[in-house]
């Protein structure tokens, strides 16, 4: 930008307001006092679980708060300033002001697309190996690289809930719990095959290889939801030794807990956690997940009747590609959008997708 004009400064300040609007802060801030008023009764704390859970919303809606009116006092002072001036090479000063201002309302206005039930939810992310054998496991790794440095980045706190090493190298499978507010909105459209296109280094003929990876992104679904109860004898439960090779990363102890869904077959293992009742509550969490995604896929309506599918991470289900050789490419196949910076994309710049995607909805 060149010259900063008064109806730059003006439309920023409409579509501020007019975010907000389509937010419903109003209602927002009537349940956050009733929130706050409930956390300081006496018996407040006597169900533990419940109480954190409302907690985390007390501290999600001061946040969404807070950022709504600091936009909208920031807009403000901006046109007031801009208004006071009148020498134009004055107002120009007022770029570096207005551009920051306008790239934090462009974050922050993604909310207004994300009004699912489970989109201002945390996330469960699993990244799966699959067709392309070794090649497949270290393309596993680099995704799982991608995803935990875009996450460093926008300052994001998660943890590794499970993790197996590949054979020979890579990674076969890895789950993240994502701890942000709104990181299943945000990531919900990640789900499903990313394709890699490369010479490969396990290759001794230095051939061009194709390799798949799945991703799937679930809500962490908290508190408890009437259609989503598991009856205890629709579980399997086991304690499992984490195999693989790799030992410094494995946990080795009978801690690790595997649980398999009867009427799905479903099976969900957690390894990271300390002891076994962690890492049951984590399995447990991350299996009510995925049956809450078969439901909304099948749209039953009760968990009894459902039939678990699995998608083939390969040919046909890819949502991206990502093209080393013989040139430089990521496209989406959904948003169509293309970007020749597959290095830079890698490292965790994926603000571009993400950000597309959630606004094609």
């Amino acid at each position: 930008m060149n010259d900063l004009r008064k109806r730059d400064i003006l439309d920023l300040q409409k579509d501020v307001v007019d975010t907000i609007q389509s937010l419903g802060l109003d209602s927002k801030k009537d349940k956050l006092i009733k929130l706050q008023n409930e956390s300081i009764q006496e018996t407040f704390w006597q169900n533990k679980e419940k109480a954190q859970e409302t907690m985390n919303e007390i501290s999600f809606l001061t946040e969404e708060i807070q950022t709504a009116e600091n936009l909208k006092k920031d807009i403000d002072s901006l046109v007031e300033l801009f208004n006071s001036i009148e020498k134009e090479s004055e107002q120009n000063q007022l770029i570096p002001d207005y551009e920051a201002l306008r790239e934090s309302f462009e974050k922050f206005s993604l909310r207004k697309f994300l009004s699912g039930k489970y989109d201002s939810s945390k996330a469960i992310l699993t990244i799966y190996s699959g067709q392309g054998g070794t090649e497949s496991n270290d393309w596993v790794e680099m995704l799982f690289r991608m995803y935990t440095m875009y996450f460093d980045k926008q300052e994001w706190k998660y943890s590794i809930s499970n993790l197996e090493k590949g054979g020979e190298a890579g990674i076969s499978t890895v789950t993240i719990e994502i701890e942000q507010p709104f990181s299943f909105g945000m990531l919900k459209k990640e789900q499903g095959a990313h394709r890699l296109v490369r010479i490969s280094p396990f290759n001794s003929q230095g051939l061009r290889q194709t390799t798949f990876a799945g991703v799937e992104i679930l809500p962490v679904i908290e508190g408890e939801e009437s259609d989503l109860e598991i009856p205890s004898k629709d579980i399997l439960f086991k304690a499992v030794r984490s195999g693989g090779p790799g030992g410094q990363n494995v946990n080795k102890t009978s801690s690790a807990v595997q649980i398999t869904h009867i009427p799905t077959g479903i099976s969900v293992q957690s390894s990271e956690q300390r002891s076994q009742a962690q890492n049951r509550e984590s399995a447990m969490k991350i299996l009510k997940a995925k049956l809450w995604r078969i439901k909304e896929e099948q749209k039953l309506q009760k968990i009894a009747d459902i039939k678990g599918e699995y998608k083939v991470a390969g040919w046909g289900n890819q949502i991206r590609n990502y093209i080393l050789h013989p040139y430089k490419l990521v496209k989406d196949l959904r948003t169509n959008i293309e970007l020749n910076n597959p290095e830079d994309i890698l490292n965790g710049n994926i603000e571009e997708l993400v950000e597309a995607e959630i606004r094609m909805q």
